[in-house]
């Protein structure tokens, strides 16, 4: 491979990246390595599905990209089969369904929210809030779907606000998860931007974290690290992420039959924003 391109488009406010740590870590891992192949990362951010669509069909039809990475995939994602059906190599970051006709990278969100919600059941929390990503998909689901059984498992009620990753939506989350009944004094964040923003809010606003309410981010970063009380988050390599997105590109495009490739254990960072139940 030499001057290749890698497609990675993602839908929504351009703005928003500036906030999102997660990606720009994400393509840092994929050029790691992609560089030393002679590729490199095509990023493309588009208002919506649509457009998304459009590109690929304009790549594939140009010989833009010789593959792309999806992420954010949906329970029912059409973008699969698209690819499929115009021939652009493509690999998934996360599940979809049973199709096994492409190359996955799959992490253990399910188990790694499970971890999470033991953390606070053995820390007496008896009621725990989510403030979620989307709910169409896939990780989100899987989180959810591992929240309830963890915390029927554990006696913990739960209590969830669908959000869209913003830090206003994380915000706004918090509180209506804090104004109402019951009220959790513990709160799981899908993402770092939502979970620092809504930590910063509730101090100003004179409320104790951890001491009236324990936080915790499903994505680590230095935002988290940063933040004061620095927040618990349960931490993925995301370099080693896209390294290995990088590497199953490298696989499609010899060749190699397609199979799931596991992504990096996702840990618990406990830091002091998480505490006991009081």
């Amino acid at each position: 491979m030499t001057g290749g391109l890698i497609g990675l488009v993602l839908t929504g406010r351009a703005a928003r990246l500036g906030v999102e740590p997660f990606f720009m870590e994400l393509i840092a891992g994929m050029e790691e390595a992609l560089t030393p192949h002679g590729a490199t990362v095509l990023l493309l951010v588009v208002p919506d599905l649509d457009a998304e669509l459009a590109t690929y069909r304009r790549w594939a039809a140009d010989r833009t990209v010789e593959a792309v990475v999806v992420v954010n995939l949906v329970g029912d994602d059409i973008r699969p089969a698209e690819l499929a059906g115009i021939g652009l190599s493509a690999v998934l970051a996360g599940r979809h369904g049973a199709d096994s006709s492409f190359h996955r990278v799959v992490t253990d969100d399910a188990g790694a929210i499970t971890a999470a919600m033991d953390l606070l059941a053995s820390l007496g929390h008896r009621v725990v809030g989510r403030v979620t990503g989307p709910a169409d998909l896939v990780h989100t689901a899987e989180r959810s779907s591992a929240m309830r059984a963890a915390g029927e498992r554990n006696g913990v009620g739960i209590r969830v606000i669908e959000a869209d990753y913003s830090a206003e939506a994380g915000i706004r989350g918090v509180h209506d998860l804090l104004t109402g009944d019951p009220r959790p004094s513990a709160v799981i964040f899908d993402n770092d931007v939502m979970a620092v923003a809504a930590e910063q809010d509730l101090i100003r606003a004179g409320l104790a974290v951890p001491g009236q309410v324990s936080l915790l981010a499903c994505d680590d970063s230095p935002l988290c690290e940063l933040a004061v009380p620095p927040m618990s988050a349960l931490s993925i390599d995301v370099h080693e992420h896209g390294l290995t997105l990088g590497r199953a590109v490298l696989e499609a495009l010899r060749g190699v039959a397609p199979h799931d490739h596991a992504g990096p254990p996702i840990r618990i960072r406990r830091r002091e924003s998480t505490g006991l139940s009081r």
